[in-house]
């Protein structure tokens, strides 16, 4: 899609940063936007041939059902918890392919020149955000896991849940909240790359006491899980535009359908010490997604930033890749409880981002 008059073109002298003016989305959703919201989200199609019937309707059926993430996320995990015999296939070699299928899907959307624009325009939000995932978060969860009583498995699960990065669940929340796609997915680049030595770092230093941690373990496992994929898939959008493009339309839904069956399956795995620990759990768990939103909003709005690039940075930090931690609780933590806070997580992450993101967009942008 090209920017409208409002957003200098690519090769021009004078560009403002992404945190002040909407640029295309470099997300993997922005193919797959139906007609009346790419109006509302001030992207035009460029001039070309009109795509075929069959197309535009694939590309409109995959828009809604996409924009329905946080629906299926609530049934499949409801579905997990009544029968969790349907997904317990979803083996970790399985639960693994698909966190990388996750993390190609971001690569192929993704050149080197988007991380050349972030620091000679973006940093300081980009900064303060990243602050915001491995400062705050990590401090915010050990809090509220001692104000809950947590046990020292539950309370490691609930740390890890606030150390690990941003998830691309993300990307779409912000569009619908009328924030910044494109900043959003480079926050989420950041924080996901960066995860690579943050949170076995944090990890070691908050629970090194309390539970054993394999922090070299975690790193390895982010390096194959999260650096590999990325680097894959902006490789392919370098040398292989071609079957980028082809593959772009088609991306969301598999995004969806990973995402969806990787909530079902942590939540399969520990459906009986979910149920088990009930809501003395499952509220810390929403008080970290939902007090770390908040906060995520109102302290840049003190800095500063201006209101599409605070509403971005409150989702980037409320929406962590809870599925990514609970891979890395099952291979590198030796209780089984740890990763039942990541399951937990992964429904509650998916409820409160979406729920910040349909109350934001129908409040105007004030600054826009």
């Amino acid at each position: 899609f090209a920017p409208t008059t409002m957003v200098a073109p690519r090769h021009a002298t004078v560009r403002a940063p992404l945190s002040m003016v909407k640029r295309p989305s470099l997300s993997l959703f922005k193919r797959s936007l139906p007609a009346t919201k790419m109006a509302d989200a001030a992207l035009v199609v460029p001039d070309a041939v009109p795509e075929p019937d069959a197309v535009s309707t694939f590309q409109k059926l995959s828009s809604k059902f996409v924009n329905l993430f946080p629906v299926w996320t609530a049934l499949f995990a409801g579905a997990a918890l009544y029968n969790p015999n349907l997904f317990l296939w979803l083996t970790t070699e399985y639960f693994t392919a698909g966190l990388a299928l996750l993390m190609l899907s971001m690569g192929i959307t993704l050149t080197p020149k988007d991380f050349a624009d972030v620091f000679a325009e973006d940093l300081p939000s980009v900064i303060t955000q990243w602050a915001g995932c491995y400062v705050m978060m990590p401090i915010l969860a050990l809090a509220l896991s001692k104000m809950a009583g947590l046990s020292p498995e539950l309370t490691a699960g609930m740390v890890l849940v606030g150390s690990i990065n941003g998830g691309q669940a993300s990307n779409l929340c912000t569009y619908i909240a009328k924030g910044n796609v494109a900043l959003s997915v480079i926050m989420t680049t950041a924080t996901t790359i960066s995860a690579i030595f943050m949170t076995p770092l944090l990890c070691k230093w908050l629970l090194g006491a309390i539970v054993p941690v394999n922090a070299m373990g975690i790193a390895v496992s982010t390096i194959q899980v999260v650096l590999v994929p990325i680097l894959l898939g902006m490789s392919l959008n370098k040398y292989s535009p071609k079957t980028v493009e082809k593959v772009l339309p088609v991306a969301p839904l598999l995004g969806v359908f990973s995402t969806i069956f990787l909530v079902a399956s942590a939540v399969a795995q520990v459906r009986e010490p979910i149920l088990a620990a009930g809501w003395g759990l499952q509220l810390p768990v929403l008080a970290l997604h939902l007090v770390g939103g908040l906060l995520g909003y109102f302290v840049p709005k003190m800095q500063g930033f201006d209101e599409t690039t605070s509403r971005t940075m409150a989702i980037e930090t409320s929406m962590k890749s809870s599925a990514f931690g609970f891979l890395l609780a099952k291979l590198h933590f030796e209780t089984f409880l740890t990763r039942v806070p990541s399951a937990v997580s992964v429904v509650w992450m998916a409820i409160t981002g979406s729920a910040l993101a349909v109350m934001w967009k129908y409040i105007p942008v004030a600054d826009a």
